[in-house]
């Protein structure tokens, strides 16, 4: 079967989009489109629905998530009142530097506001609220357990052609081909985006990879109802070369615990309820292992190993086709430890639509846009490459990049000041959650901080 394109009416909206993948990226990406096309079509492979959770092929949806506090003011601008909804559920909303226990490699952080406000609830929970908004819009249409086959070409220069088969379609019937106005790739770290170029013809991006081997092993608890913390987040962050073990519990939704323990190589956390224990108790900031102890557990303990962290450089490839773009996974994959991957994904979603209205207001088409969006998102992710591998490069023995070997000589140092200074604590709070640049901690109260304590440890 063949359907093609709507036509826009009146000029104001394009036609058809379809996204490939109804994961948290291809939900929040679509409902950036829904104000732009009279139709959005959501090819989701796994069977879900509305109160549908974890996806099947989703194996870190398991594990603690982080949104970070840009993420959240992206998120409630796309889909307004969101926090509320899940703070009526129980997910707290505090500012990060009064409700958290963060052990750092030099020690624990000063428990004073920032002014960064986060929200810590379950991906589970998160993505079926969004899934249930955006299923609710007039323009979007989930096909879910549908398969996407192959995107092609319909006219040369582009990939605008979808292929897709529904798991209970009859055989006798065959795929459904459709043609879009835009294309967006959201189907995660399995992209079959590779071979949709070289059967085009085209060349394939390329790809920057720095690998961080981290095994997360992770359980929710159910809290006990008198338990009454000064905290919603206790953490201990691993630090090459020698703090290979972390972990972190977070207060979710409906007065549980999210706990996800991780650790580097050789250090990975069992499954088993006495030997997850231990883990936490290996640990430095023994807040996480009394929770376990506290709490009952809730479903198994789920184990899941990233590999590391993996950038399709589609800004670089100069034949990249035209209404085809990438967003979250499919564009790039980043060590799940920092927690930016949500928050970038949302970012992502943040520009296309700012592109989109740019182009309305202008009654321009939509060629060209691919590019744009391609470069802007590659503007979105260098930073938070940057953080995340320069601290992943550490842990390889030898060859580590002399940028990759200053920045963390550097975040040294930060960190040995943030435990003693409220303000250098609250500028490394603000980066993280990426409110601000990374020039924040470069300003020269910082760095002449920085060089002061370095001479004074090179004298001693």
């Amino acid at each position: 079967m063949t359907h093609h394109p709507h036509h826009p009416s009146s000029g104001t909206r394009w036609g058809r989009a379809v996204v490939v993948g109804g994961g948290y990226a291809g939900l929040v990406t679509a409902r950036v489109l829904a104000d732009h096309f009279t139709e959005v079509l959501v090819l989701e492979h796994d069977p879900v629905g509305a109160e549908t959770g974890v996806h099947p092929h989703v194996p870190q949806g398991y594990h603690a998530h982080a949104l970070l506090a840009r993420g959240g003011e992206a998120l409630e601008v796309l889909f307004p009142g969101l926090r509320a909804e899940l703070a009526g559920l129980g997910a707290p909303v505090f500012d990060y530097g009064e409700r958290i226990s963060f052990l750092l490699p030099t020690g624990y952080a000063p428990p004073d506001p920032v002014g960064v406000p986060v929200q810590t609830f379950t991906r589970d929970e998160l993505e079926r609220r969004l899934r249930q908004r955006v299923s609710a819009l007039a323009t979007v249409r989930v096909l879910a357990a549908t398969h996407c086959e192959t995107v092609t070409s319909s006219t040369p220069g582009r990939l605008d052609r979808v292929r897709y088969r529904a798991d209970d379609a009859d055989p006798a019937d065959g795929a459904t081909d459709i043609t879009a106005d835009l294309v967006v790739d959201a189907s995660g770290r399995a992209t079959s985006v590779d071979q949709w170029l070289a059967d085009a013809r085209l060349p394939v991006s390329a790809k920057t990879v720095v690998k961080a081997k981290i095994t997360y092993t992770s359980a929710c608890y159910e809290r006990p109802p008198e338990d009454a913390q000064d905290f919603d987040i206790a953490y201990q962050m691993a630090f090459a070369p020698g703090v290979p073990r972390g972990g972190v519990v977070l207060a979710v939704e409906h007065h549980r615990w999210m706990c996800s323990l991780f650790g580097v190589d050789e250090h990975v956390p069992p499954t088993d309820d006495e030997g997850y224990l231990d883990f936490a108790h290996s640990l430095g900031n023994p807040r996480l292992a009394e929770q376990i102890k506290r709490g009952t557990r809730q479903g198994r303990i789920h184990r899941y190993t990233n590999p590391g962290n993996e950038w399709r450089l589609h800004h670089k490839n100069d034949r990249w086709p035209e209404r085809l773009v990438a967003v979250g996974d499919s564009l790039c994959v980043f060590n799940p430890v920092y927690g930016q991957g949500l928050t970038v994904a949302a970012l992502e979603a943040e520009l296309l639509g700012r592109l989109l209205g740019h182009r309305r207001a202008r009654a321009a088409g939509l060629d060209g846009l691919s590019r744009d969006y391609q470069r802007g998102a590659a503007r979105i992710i260098q930073v938070p490459w940057t953080m995340a591998t320069s601290s992943d490069l550490m842990w390889a023995p030898t060859g580590q990049p002399r940028a990759a070997r200053f920045a963390h000589w550097y975040n040294r140092h930060v960190f040995a000041l943030a435990v003693r200074d409220p303000d250098v604590w609250a500028r490394f709070v603000r980066v993280l959650n990426m409110t601000a640049p990374p020039s924040l901690l470069l300003r020269p109260s910082v760095l002449g901080k920085v060089v002061r304590r370095a001479l004074t440890r090179r004298r001693a």
